[in-house]
């Protein structure tokens, strides 16, 4: 996109990206998770199993994960937030964690997110 010193024509631009967000959270199920300890880590943790069952990313039935970071929302489809989390399956970041480590989830680095 041309830079435009133009607050008419920024105006505009804003209100048609307005516009497609809320066309695609139209009728979404969106799970939002807030992670107290994200911004001193750099990570989220992603459940998927807790006390031996499935459970987190391995059940939702929502078509977007949204994290809240103080105040900051990243909001990813599960689809997408499955294949990045995957890659971790099985390595350092794969971890128990949750109510006395009874959880097992991937370490998700934000980066991760926001180049997804």
């Amino acid at each position: 996109m041309q830079f435009n010193n133009d607050f008419a024509f920024d105006l505009i631009v804003g209100q048609m990206a307005e516009k497609e967000l809320a066309a695609v959270l139209q009728d979404k199920r969106i799970e939002v998770k807030s992670d107290k300890l994200a911004h001193k880590t750099g990570n989220v943790f992603v459940e998927y199993e807790s006390r031996g069952k499935r459970s987190g990313i391995a059940t939702t039935q929502a078509d977007y994960y949204c994290f809240e970071v103080k105040g900051t929302y990243i909001l990813i489809s599960v689809p997408r937030l499955k294949i990045i989390a995957r890659k971790h399956i099985g390595t350092d970041k794969d971890i128990r964690g949750g109510d006395e480590n009874t959880s097992k989830g991937i370490l998700l680095p934000i980066l991760d997110l926001l180049n997804a």
